[in-house]
C-alpha cells in the first residue's frame, strides 16, 4: 500500500459515517450521494503546478481543469449537472491571462451543458484550481469494482497526452531548443462525453486515468482482486515524437502519473460486437487494451517486450521533484 492510500484510510476512518453515501472509499470515481428516493454524484478535485499541466496558454489550462473535473463524474456513469469552483491565482497572474483562463473553463461548461453556482477567489505565490461537480447517474453508478477475469479493456482515447503535457513543461524548462519546439503547442484534454454516454451503456466498471494509465490499471486491479494483461498499447503519435526527441523510453507515456483523463473502462467479452457496432455507428473510436487476468498478473507487451509490472511500486508523490521519479522509472524500465 503507498503512503498516499495509506493516509486516506486513517483520515476516513476519522470521518463520521454517512448514511446517505452509497459507496466505500476508492470504490467510484466520483461519490454517490443518496438524496430520498434519488442519487447524485459528487466529487472535488484540486490542480495546481504539481499536476504538470503547462501555463503559457492560460485558455488551455483552464479548459484542462474543467475537463479533468467533469471526467470523474463521466466515469461514474454520470451526466454532469452543476460546476462550482475555488480559484487562487499566482500574483504575477495579469488580468487578461484570468479572464482567458475562466473562458476555458467556461467554454468546458458550455459544450458539458452544465450550470456554474458560483465559488471563491484568491491570490498567492502559486496557482491552485478547485473545482467542485456534482451530476446526475443515467441508471445506475459506474463503480471501479465489478470487473471480472476475462472481461475486455478499453479505453476512451490514445494513451499518453498527460505525460506528453508533462515531458514538454519539465524539458522546456531545461532546454531551450525544446521551449522553441514547444511553445506554440497548445495542449487541450478531450471532452469524453459522446464516448461516455455509450461506455456506461456496457461497462461492469470504470475509472478516468487522472493519475496515467498504469496507477489507474493498478487501482482497478486492486479493487477487482483481479490484474491485467496489456498487449496493443495504443501510444499518442505526438508522444512517441516527444520521446524520441527527448531521449525518453516510450514505455514512459504508460508508466508516468501525468494525468490524461480518459476513461479506463471493462465490459463482458459477449457484449464487445455490440458495443463495437455502437461506436462505429455513432462515429465513435476506442482503443482495445487488453484483458481482466488473474491477480498475479500485471503485464505489459510492447512489441517483443514484456514488461512485468507487479513490483513496480514507484510512485511520484514518494520523490522531492519529477525529475527524480523519472530517472526512477528510466531505471527499472532498463533493467527490465
Amino acid at each position: 500500500m503507498n503512503r498516499e492510500v495509506e493516509l486516506i484510510k486513517k483520515i476516513t476512518a476519522i470521518m463520521p459515517t454517512e448514511h446517505q453515501r452509497g459507496n466505500r472509499a476508492f470504490e467510484c470515481d466520483a461519490e454517490i450521494i443518496k438524496v430520498s428516493d434519488k442519487e447524485l454524484l459528487f466529487t472535488i478535485d484540486e490542480f495546481s503546478a504539481e499536476d504538470l499541466f503547462r501555463d503559457h496558454d492560460p485558455y488551455s489550462l483552464g479548459w484542462n481543469c474543467a475537463v479533468g473535473a467533469i471526467s470523474d463524474i463521466l466515469a461514474a456513469g454520470g451526466v454532469p449537472t452543476w460546476y462550482g469552483h475555488s480559484m487562487t491565482v499566482a500574483h504575477d497572474w495579469s488580468s487578461n491571462y484570468i479572464e482567458q483562463f475562466a473562458q476555458g473553463v467556461a467554454d468546458v461548461l458550455v459544450r458539458a451543458g452544465v450550470g456554474f453556482m458560483g465559488g471563491d477567489f484568491g491570490s498567492t505565490e502559486t496557482w491552485r484550481y478547485t473545482a467542485s461537480v456534482i451530476g446526475i447517474p443515467e441508471g445506475r453508478p459506474l463503480l471501479r469494482r465489478g470487473a471480472s477475469i476475462g472481461d475486455i479493456i478499453y479505453l476512451s482515447g490514445r494513451i499518453g497526452l498527460g505525460n506528453l503535457e508533462a515531458a514538454l513543461n519539465l524539458f522546456s524548462k531545461r532546454r531551450e531548443v525544446v521551449a522553441k519546439i514547444t511553445a506554440k503547442i497548445k495542449t487541450r484534454l478531450p471532452l469524453r462525453l459522446l464516448e461516455a454516454n455509450l461506455l456506461r451503456q456496457y461497462a461492469t466498471s470504470c475509472i478516468d486515468t487522472s493519475d496515467g494509465m498504469r496507477v489507474s490499471l493498478d487501482c482497478m486491479a486492486e479493487i477487482n482482486n483481479s490484474g491485467y494483461l496489456i498487449e496493443t498499447p495504443p501510444y499518442l503519435k505526438s508522444g512517441l515524437w516527444a520521446a524520441k526527441l527527448l531521449s525518453l523510453p516510450a514505455p514512459l507515456l504508460f508508466l508516468g502519473e501525468a494525468g490524461e483523463y480518459e476513461l479506463l473502462f471493462t465490459i463482458k467479452e459477449e457484449d464487445e460486437d455490440r458495443f463495437l457496432l455502437a461506436a462505429e455507428q455513432q462515429g465513435l473510436c476506442f482503443y482495445r487494451l487488453g484483458m481482466v487476468a488473474k491477480a498475479d498478473t500485471r503485464l505489459l507487451r510492447q512489441g517483443n517486450h514484456e514488461f512485468d509490472l507487479k513490483g513496480l511500486n514507484i510512485r511520484g508523490r514518494d520523490f522531492v521533484d519529477a525529475e527524480g521519479y523519472l530517472q526512477a522509472l528510466k531505471d527499472w524500465l532498463e533493467k527490465s
